[in-house]
């Protein structure tokens, strides 16, 4: 079979293997690595990829394209982001470097109800445009697919607003997103002494949010000071009784229960995890729920790291996310959060590879599409300006994309988006 695209001389092809689970632990540093490859695609999908020219899958209608002797990996999956969101909230950053804490932000009116409320009020042309903002950044770092989650709304309108500008955003725009209800995200101040009547209203959305093809996971909070390990349980359920696939945030703070809680119910990921305790690491040990670690956040909140290392030596499956969000995160840079799991979680860079493709894409029940370069997946993949993937992560917080392919079609060149749809005169 003849390719549509083929692509030569590429310096170093890197992937994971092509295995049908999580990755865990000492397995996580093993890759691929190809010299001097070949990357041969058809109808979208990656056809064949090996050592050489692959002159044997050309004829007079492959495109043929010269990696430069540049890097090619799969095209980056980031599992835990909330890009679909109203504003921003600088006019907090100077308060939090004098060291103000968060909950007397949060009772100033800042924090999450500030977004909440820039939420509400935004327009849903402004929080398209806005958040098609987001993606195109994400896209020039390599980023193919994400997870986006709702919850700044934190009632009907604007929950079901959020995911239906995120839906549209994934119709027209290259980045695949994966839909998340995130409706038990805070307690809303209305709600302080009837936090069962919150929950009731917002297990009432799972419906129409089911029936509209909203969003395919769905999540909670669980932490100190947000929602209980019973109240998780309860939503989580009630969420699993209506088809919703599970994600929950825990253990980001105080470790309440919420990571064995996630593996009970078969969660594809529990997140944060900067405080996981040891029956956190044992159950995510005997379970596929994804360890899925937020480092840009540990570095924003200048917080402790989750402890990955720990992670890999008790056989667990990591993925690693950039948890972009207007607070905690504000940055589309997915690669820096690479980079700061080099430096200060310690992963190798073939466990990075692994934790920002594969496993990433097995934590959104994508694992059978992307995050691999293998016959028959989407041919997502970026070729780096660099000669290798140490290189990349060495050499931090600048972009290293040079071209982005989604499904076989280059839409970031030289990292300028060039997909039909970009408005370059605002984007």
């Amino acid at each position: 079979m003849k390719a549509d695209l083929l692509v030569h001389n590429i310096g170093v092809l890197i992937t994971p293997p092509d295995v049908t689970h999580p990755i865990r632990g000492k397995a996580m540093d093993k890759i691929i690595e190809i010299e001097n490859a070949y990357l041969a695609v058809k109808d979208g999908r990656f056809l064949a990829h090996g050592k050489g020219q692959g002159k044997a899958f050309i004829d007079e209608r492959t495109r043929v394209v010269d990696a430069g002797g540049k890097l090619v990996t799969p095209g980056l999956v980031d599992s835990h982001t909330h890009v679909v969101h109203g504003g921003s909230r600088e006019f907090e950053f100077e308060q939090k470097m004098r060291g103000v804490p968060y909950l007397d932000i949060l009772k100033s009116g800042g924090g999450i109800h500030a977004s909440v409320k820039m939420t509400r009020e935004m327009q849903d042309d402004v929080l398209y445009a806005q958040s098609k903002k987001s993606l195109d950044k994400m896209l020039a770092f390599g980023v193919t697919t994400v997870e986006g989650k709702s919850g700044y709304g934190l009632e009907r309108d604007t929950e079901i607003k959020q995911l239906t500008v995120q839906k549209q955003l994934d119709e027209n725009h290259p980045v695949d997103i994966v839909s998340t209800f995130l409706g038990a995200h805070a307690l809303p101040k209305a709600y302080e002494g009837n936090r069962d009547v919150f929950l009731d209203a917002i297990i009432a959305i799972l419906p129409e949010v089911k029936e509209k093809s909203l969003a395919e996971f769905v999540d909670i909070f669980c932490e100190d000071g947000a929602f209980s390990v019973e109240e998780s349980r309860r939503m989580l359920e009630a969420a699993q009784a209506q088809g919703f696939k599970l994600k929950i945030h825990a253990d980001e703070v105080v470790a309440l229960g919420g990571t064995p809680l996630a593996a009970e119910l078969g969660a594809y990921s529990a997140d944060h995890l900067m405080a996981i305790d040891d029956d956190g690491l044992r159950a995510l040990a005997t379970h596929d729920t994804i360890a899925n670690v937020l480092p840009s956040t540990s570095f924003n909140l200048r917080s402790e790291y989750a402890p990955v290392r720990t992670m890999i030596e008790r056989n667990l499956a990591v993925a690693i996310s950039s948890d972009y969000n207007p607070g905690s995160s504000p940055s589309e840079n997915y690669q820096f959060a690479l980079n700061l799991a080099a430096i200060h979680l310690r992963l190798s860079p073939n466990e990075i590879l692994t934790a920002a493709t594969h496993n990433a894409a097995w934590s959104i029940d994508r694992a059978d599409r992307v995050g691999r370069i293998a016959p028959g997946l989407q041919a997502d993949f970026v070729i780096f300006d660099a000669p290798n993937w140490p290189y990349v992560l060495y050499h931090f917080a600048i972009n290293h994309t040079q071209d982005v392919y989604k499904n076989g079609r280059l839409v970031i060149q030289n990292q300028q988006p060039i997909w039909e749809g970009t408005n370059h005169e605002t984007d």
